[in-house]
C-alpha cells in the first residue's frame, strides 16, 4: 500500500458505525485521513483514482478507545526505568503532564493496534490526590508529537486508598480519605483565589506572576478540563460527586468498581464511569465488590459508561474482551460497542474527532475477521488517520506494525 494514496474505498464490508445502523455490503471512504461517506457501496461515489480495499466477509468498525491508560509512561517489561506513572512528591501535582513521559516505542503501542485500539487518554497514576494533566493520543505514529489528536483533555485526581498508602507511608498529610479530600479541597480554594487575583490584575493592567499549578486547576473550574477521579469505593464516589458540587468541575468517575451499588444515583446525577479494569485480582479492599455484570448494571440504569483495561494492568489489547465477557453477564452488545467507541468519545468532549464511522471524524478505522465482541475473531487491518499501520499476517499468524522508526534509505 501506498501512503501518497490520499483517497482510499473500504468497501463490501459489513459496516457498523456504532452511532447508526449496521450496513450490509458498506462502503467508508477515505480522504485526507478524513471518512468522507459512510453508506452502502451502491450509494457511495467512490472516485476513479481511490485505492479500493476489500473488506467482504469483514466487519468494518471505528478504531476503540480506551480512555484510562499509562501507555508510554507506565512501560511493559520496563520495571523503575520505564515507570514515570506517579510524581509521589507532591499531593498537588496538577501541573505535572503526561506528554512529558510518554514513549511511542513502548510495545504497548503495538499490542494496542493488535487489539483495534487507535485512540487513547493516557494519565498520570493514582499516587497523588491530583496527579496531574492527561493527554489524547494515537496508538501509532513516530513521535508523540504525531500522535497527539487532544492535548488539554483532563486532570487526573485520586480517592481512596492509593493517596493515603502513599502518603500514609510518609507519615504526612494526607493520610486518610479525610486528609486527601481535604488535599482536593485546598487545592481548589487556592486555585479559585488565584484565578479572583490573576483576572483583577489583568483588569488592573498590573503584572502578575503565573502559577502552572494553580493555573491548570483554574481551568478545571472554568470547564476547560475535565476532572478524572480515580475512585473504587461506592462512598469515595458520594465524595466526588460532592467535591464536583461544591466547586462545580465537570466529573469523570475512573474506575468506578462499586459504581453498581448507588447506579441509580450515578444515573440521576448524570456522572459518566469509565469502568475497569475487571480481568484483575480483588487484589486490595476497594476491590471485593467488583464483578463483570456491572458494566451491564450501570448502563440498564442509565449511566453512560466506557470500559478500559488501566494498562499496563491489563494488556491494553484485551480491552474488547472485557467488553466480551461483560456481554456474558448482561451487558447489551450493542451497548458495549458504544463502550469502546462513541461514549468514552462524548464523555471527554472528543466526538468531534473520533468514536464512531461518520463524515468529517479521523479516518480511525478497523477490519475486523467478524463480530469483535465473539473472542475468534481478530483486528485484521487498522488505519489510523487513513494510513494503514497494522495487519495481521494470516500465513505466519503474526500481527505486522508499521516500522515507527526512522530508517535510512
Amino acid at each position: 500500500m501506498s501512503d501518497k494514496v490520499l483517497v482510499k474505498a473500504i468497501v463490501g464490508g459489513y459496516v457498523v458505525p456504532v452511532d447508526g445502523d449496521p450496513i450490509d455490503g458498506g462502503t467508508v471512504l477515505i480522504e485526507n485521513g478524513k471518512i468522507a461517506a459512510v453508506g452502502t457501496d451502491a450509494d457511495v461515489d467512490v472516485p476513479d483514482d481511490a485505492e479500493l480495499i476489500d473488506a467482504a466477509g469483514s466487519w468494518v468498525l471505528p478504531g476503540f478507545i480506551d480512555a484510562h491508560v499509562h501507555l508510554g509512561v507506565h512501560e511493559d517489561g520496563e520495571g523503575w526505568s520505564g515507570n514515570d506513572t506517579n510524581e509521589m512528591t507532591d499531593p498537588n501535582g496538577a501541573r505535572f503532564r503526561a506528554i512529558d513521559g510518554i514513549d511511542p516505542y513502548e510495545p504497548g503501542f503495538d499490542d494496542a493496534l493488535a487489539g483495534g485500539v487507535t485512540s487513547v487518554v493516557i494519565k498520570p497514576g493514582s499516587g497523588n490526590p491530583i496527579g496531574g494533566q492527561t493527554i489524547g493520543v494515537k496508538t501509532w505514529g513516530r513521535t508523540v508529537l504525531d500522535m497527539i489528536f487532544a492535548e488539554g483533555v483532563s486532570v487526573k485526581s485520586a480517592l481512596g486508598e492509593n493517596p493515603k498508602r502513599v502518603y500514609g507511608e510518609k507519615k504526612q498529610t494526607p493520610s486518610t480519605r479525610l486528609g486527601v479530600a481535604s488535599t482536593i479541597r485546598d487545592a481548589f480554594t487556592a486555585a479559585r483565589n488565584y484565578a479572583a487575583q490573576r483576572d483583577h490584575a489583568a483588569g488592573e493592567g498590573k503584572p502578575f506572576d503565573v502559577d502552572l499549578t494553580k493555573e491548570t486547576l483554574a481551568k478545571v473550574l472554568d470547564g476547560e478540563l475535565y476532572w478524572d477521579q480515580h475512585v473504587h469505593r461506592a462512598d469515595d464516589m458520594v465524595t466526588a460527586i460532592r467535591l464536583a458540587d461544591e466547586f462545580g468541575y465537570k466529573l469523570v468517575i475512573n474506575h468506578g468498581t462499586e459504581g453498581h451499588l448507588i447506579a441509580d444515583l450515578l444515573a440521576e446525577r448524570d456522572v459518566p464511569v469509565i469502568l475497569g479494569p475487571l480481568f484483575t485480582t480483588k487484589s486490595k479492599v476497594e476491590l471485593r465488590n467488583r464483578t463483570l455484570r456491572a458494566p451491564g448494571i450501570l448502563a440498564r440504569a442509565g449511566v453512560r459508561i466506557a470500559i478500559t483495561t488501566d494498562h499496563p494492568v491489563v494488556p491494553i489489547n484485551f480491552l474488547v474482551y472485557q467488553a466480551a465477557l461483560s456481554v456474558k453477564d448482561g451487558l447489551d452488545p450493542e451497548t458495549a460497542l458504544k463502550a469502546l467507541t462513541v461514549n468514552p468519545a462524548a464523555m471527554l468532549d472528543l466526538d468531534d474527532q473520533v468514536g464512531s464511522l461518520k463524515p468529517g471524524l479521523d479516518a480511525d478505522v478497523v477490519i475486523w475477521s467478524g463480530d469483535p465482541l465473539d473472542v475468534m475473531n481478530r483486528a485484521m487491518r487498522v488505519f489510523v488517520r487513513g494510513r494503514e499501520v497494522y495487519h495481521f499476517d494470516e500465513e505466519t499468524g503474526v500481527g505486522v506494525t508499521e516500522e515507527r522508526r526512522y530508517r535510512e534509505g
